[in-house]
């Protein structure tokens, strides 16, 4: 038996693998081309996870991807569903031991997604549970890619898919930029799971030279920044990243992705009673965000174990949003969900412990 998950140790995940890469790969196999885009239509539209299921290929090829390639790096150990049944969390099993989750959100017209990056986090932010457990170990694009072909192989038994998916889980996803644009591109293929990037949302604690280097890039990916405060004391003490990159830098670069893209951005404030939700937080922010294209998400705090900090009150969270309203810039309240299984922004953590 241990010899068998060496084995599976050793072996490369096939959806670590573009097109091109599979495509390569066949020609050494000496196969046609077209069988290469065989598998990448049964991966990313049949959603098949066994090379038995590829009917379509020769025994030959199917043998060859059974000795090389796992067709899955996660287990699902443990799932957990809001009283309303709206929202799933799943936390997964890595096949090197550690454990991430991910959550299915259900609206009326749209299926959410929440994915994660990393396990675990080195920002350590103070109010966030994936934070508070440390940084393992950075995901791989397939790995990433692969919570989402989960969850739409859930979805598609039911006759639904996945409308939208928002990089807000476990892990930065601009400190593993390289295996996130990756798994992007490979969920957008437009000859496999083709999904929009304009329906992907990417959520980053401010990187600068990612932000940076996304705007250059000028892709459709929404960006959203986890800000929080609107001076550089606040935000530090519950950000520390802000420490290497202080808030007017990090507006800075948000203004040149916006100047570069024409697209709008967001900014994340997770409400804090007595923390950074009075009406002068409110002002600072708007000053902060002066002529810049983009919406404030107002999160009221979803509770976490080591952190001591309550959420606003609703009210509160009312006239923050009205100050904002009021000077002109746009504003919602985020509608919690999951919050009773731990499935809400900033709760997402998974213990390396057995389940």
């Amino acid at each position: 038996m241990e010899t068998s998950s060496a084995t599976e140790h050793i072996k490369s995940l096939i959806y670590d693998l573009s097109l091109s890469e599979i495509k390569t790969l066949f020609t050494s196999w000496r196969e046609k081309e077209f069988r290469a885009a065989q598998l990448w239509r049964g991966l990313y539209k049949q959603f098949w996870q066994s090379p038995e299921q590829f009917t379509n290929l020769p025994k030959s090829i199917k043998q060859k991807l059974s000795e090389n390639f796992r067709f899955s790096s996660l287990k699902p150990i443990r799932k957990l569903a809001s009283k309303d049944g709206n929202t799933i969390k799943t936390l997964f099993r890595l096949p090197d031991g550690p454990a991430i989750e991910a959550v299915l959100m259900r609206y009326e017209q749209r299926r959410t997604l929440c994915i994660s990056t990393q396990v675990g986090c080195a920002m350590n932010c103070s109010f966030c549970a994936t934070g508070q457990m440390g940084f393992t170990r950075n995901l791989t694009s397939g790995e990433i890619v692969e919570q989402v072909i989960y969850y739409a192989r859930e979805l598609a038994a039911r006759n639904e898919k996945v409308t939208n998916v928002v990089i807000m889980g476990m892990g930065e996803p601009f400190h593993n930029y390289a295996a996130t644009m990756d798994a992007i591109d490979c969920l957008n293929d437009h000859s496999g799971f083709n999904f929009g990037e304009r329906r992907f949302t990417i959520s980053t604690v401010g990187i600068i030279p990612k932000i940076r280097k996304f705007a250059e890039q000028k892709r459709q990916v929404n960006l959203a920044i986890s800000l929080h405060a609107a001076n550089n004391e606040l935000r530090s003490s519950m950000i520390p990243i802000n420490n290497t990159y202080p808030v007017e830098e990090l507006i800075n670069a948000c203004r040149l992705y916006v100047a570069q893209t024409n697209r709008r951005i967001t900014f994340e404030w997770a409400l804090i009673q007595g923390v950074n939700d009075s009406i002068q937080d409110a002002k600072d922010l708007v000053d902060l965000l002066h002529g810049l294209l983009c919406h404030v998400n107002i999160i009221p705090l979803n509770p976490t174990d080591n952190f001591d900090g309550q959420a606003s009150s609703r009210k509160q969270a009312q006239l923050f949003q009205a100050e904002l309203d009021k000077r002109g810039i746009p504003c919602t309240i985020r509608l919690r969900r999951g919050i009773e299984i731990g499935a809400g922004c900033g709760q997402l953590a998974a213990s390396n412990d057995p389940v």
